[in-house]
């Protein structure tokens, strides 16, 4: 791994260890085994170290298990298939629980940041295209319109879903079932 790689398992140990508001840039430099000035070097501020090494981890932790529920639903009906994912995804947040919870403790610092917040607009059109994509291979019959409409719904599931899921574990809240069941009410079917 070269320093940029380091760093961003560095902090990712870190903030799951610490928390974003105790993580120093000299405990992340000390986790990566790099220079402090490694920081500012490849990432320019701490902050966008933070904000890009829990994007990854998300990105990998819950984009990677979304990716798997889609494939897994390959030959069902596309609202079938949508229904088992949802009724699978409390796993998958469940096993990025540490992630999240940092997360959610990066999202108030995110809002606050220029900076992050263009990191996550900018990410946000290739997160739509890499779930079209998998959605449309899942399912041919989907149009690239569709298929990135469906991405859509799934990112704005995952960030209400997981959110509540980590604030409210013993809410009520809907599976995949309950989300199709509105799907299908809401298209008169």
């Amino acid at each position: 791994m070269g320093n940029r790689e380091d760093l961003l398992a560095g902090a990712r140990k870190v903030i799951v260890e610490r928390g974003i508001a105790k993580a120093t840039a000299r405990d992340i430099a000390s986790a990566a085994g790099v220079s402090l000035a490694a920081i500012g070097y490849h990432f320019g501020s701490k902050d966008a170290l933070i904000t890009e090494a829990l994007a990854e981890s998300l990105g990998t932790g819950i984009g990677d298990g979304m990716e798997a529920l889609i494939q897994e639903g390959s030959g069902m009906a596309p609202l079938a298939a949508f229904a088992q994912m949802w009724n699978a995804m409390p796993n998958i947040f469940r096993d990025n629980h540490e992630a999240m919870l940092a997360s959610m403790e990066n999202l108030v610092r995110a809002s606050r940041s220029p900076e992050s917040q263009k990191f996550f607009a900018d990410g946000m059109p290739h997160i739509y295209q890499d779930m079209g994509n998998a959605l449309r291979q899942a399912h041919p019959q989907l149009t690239a319109e569709q298929a990135h409409a469906i991405a859509q719904l799934h990112w704005v599931l995952v960030q209400g879903l997981g959110v509540l899921g980590v604030v409210a574990p013993a809410a009520d809240l809907p599976d995949g079932d309950r989300l199709a069941e509105a799907i299908t009410a809401l298209t008169g079917a």
